[in-house]
């Protein structure tokens, strides 16, 4: 049995309170237990969003409704009290033209990680990626699954336009931009694929939960 963390609770202005539970290594088992509680604090009187992130729920309540140590301790008890559910997720399929223009940092990641550019494309569309959280900017999603291999520090100075459709790596986690927007992860290839679309119902196209599975279309030069 996996042993339950303390989580550490911060107020984020007068309506809204952080649960962070990430430690140095991101964790799929508190991962659910944050969908978990997420999903439990929306039924407490006066919460009006849940937002999920990575290892963390952000918890957004109205102050005139309930107070601000009503809910940490609803938070706490929650965290201690739930039972973290596998999410039923859909399978996404995200078609990839790996390297050249549009993928402009892959061989970089590939000398980083001491491996042939073949090698890294095989590694990264072999994965099965969890959507962990969704956020940052509409539609974009949080990945986790990354091949430790993949992993590399974020760029010391963030681009200021990455296109969208381009497929990411920051860290020891992989994304795809929904948008045109600076980033400051290494871009590695582009996917046609829409991610937000604002007159769809959901506008985004992944859900916390989903599989993502990247699948190679050409690998450029």
């Amino acid at each position: 049995m996996t042993e339950v963390v303390s989580p550490r609770l911060s107020t984020e202005g007068a309506g809204a309170i952080l649960l962070d539970a990430a430690g140095a290594v991101f964790s799929d088992d508190i991962q659910s237990r944050i969908w978990a509680v997420a999903a439990w604090m929306l039924k407490v009187r006066g919460v009006a969003e849940t937002v999920p992130g990575m290892n963390n729920l952000m918890t957004v309540f109205d102050p005139l409704a309930v107070a601000p140590d009503a809910v940490e301790h609803q938070l706490l008890q929650a965290w201690q009290t739930v039972v973290p559910d596998a999410i039923a997720g859909r399978d996404v399929d995200i078609p990839v033209v790996y390297g050249g223009a549009t993928g402009e940092d892959l061989a970089v990641l590939a000398e980083h990680a001491g491996l042939s550019v073949d090698e890294v494309v095989r590694r990264h569309s072999e994965a099965v990626y969890s959507v962990a959280a969704v956020g940052a900017m509409p539609g974009f999603v949080y990945l986790s699954g990354l091949d430790p291999a993949l992993a590399m520090p974020r760029r010391a100075v963030p681009r200021m336009k990455v296109e969208i459709g381009s497929v990411i790596i920051g860290g020891a986690q992989a994304g795809i931009m929904p948008c045109t927007a600076p980033s400051g992860w290494h871009i590695i290839g582009k996917t046609e694929e829409p991610l937000f679309d604002p007159q769809c119902d959901p506008p985004s196209a992944c859900k916390p939960g989903d599989r993502v599975r990247f699948r190679v279309i050409e690998v450029q030069a």
